[in-house]
């Protein structure tokens, strides 16, 4: 007689293959109603959700992952986020890190978003890793960042045109502010930088690499 599964266990075979990021799909992070499976310490009111976007308007505040898909701890991975900015605003996309209740993560890396505020680092740049200083798209119009993790390979693109291809060194040893800036494996974090800065995100997909 061959072994049958009983339906307890077909249901936790499920609900765990639910959970993990497909190697050949997009898995959505953000439903676009809702911060379920996201979590925010201080300064919480910087995070707002309007017509399916995230809206990131107040003091500084870090939104992070910290659902069930992938256990939100990502190696090897693409991210896809579209993003929109005001004039004069700052923000970010961190990944390889993890939650804080407070303060710039320490954990990880931080993709810059800003294309107009007095930071000369501009978007798409591995924020004092690998600097852009070009500007590639306008305030006011959607755009999309392509973030792929592959090793200790990382590009980010924009809008399909690659900016950054950066491989980190073995042995590396960052400066002191930064020891923990290092490709290992962890989460991703929208910033919030500061209430004169106005950034909408959506459309938040990644897919296991």
């Amino acid at each position: 007689m061959k072994p049958t599964l009983t339906l307890a266990t077909l249901a936790i075979l499920f609900l765990f293959s639910s959970f993990q990021p497909d190697k050949e799909k997009w898995v959505e992070l953000f439903d676009g109603q809702s911060f379920d499976g996201w979590k925010v310490g201080n300064n919480a009111a910087s995070f707002k959700i309007e017509d399916g976007m995230i809206v990131v308007n107040g003091n500084v505040a870090h939104l992070f992952y910290d659902g069930p898909i992938g256990d939100h701890n990502f190696k090897n991975f693409e991210l896809k986020v579209d993003v929109m900015t005001r004039p004069g605003s700052n923000s970010g996309i961190y990944f390889h890190t993890q939650y804080q209740e407070s303060g710039w993560p320490k954990k990880g890396y931080e993709v810059q978003v800003n294309n107009s505020q007095s930071d000369w680092r501009r978007t798409a740049s591995l924020y004092a890793i690998q600097d852009v200083k070009e500007t590639y798209v306008k305030d006011d119009e959607w755009f999309t960042i392509h973030i792929v993790v592959q090793g200790k390979h990382v590009t980010t693109s924009i809008n399909n045109k690659q900016v950054v291809d950066y491989t980190e060194p073995d042995n590396v040893e960052r400066p002191e502010g930064m020891k923990e800036r290092l490709l290992n494996s962890g989460t991703f974090a929208l910033q919030g930088h500061d209430p004169k800065s106005k950034v909408f995100y959506k459309n938040i997909r990644v897919k296991a690499s």
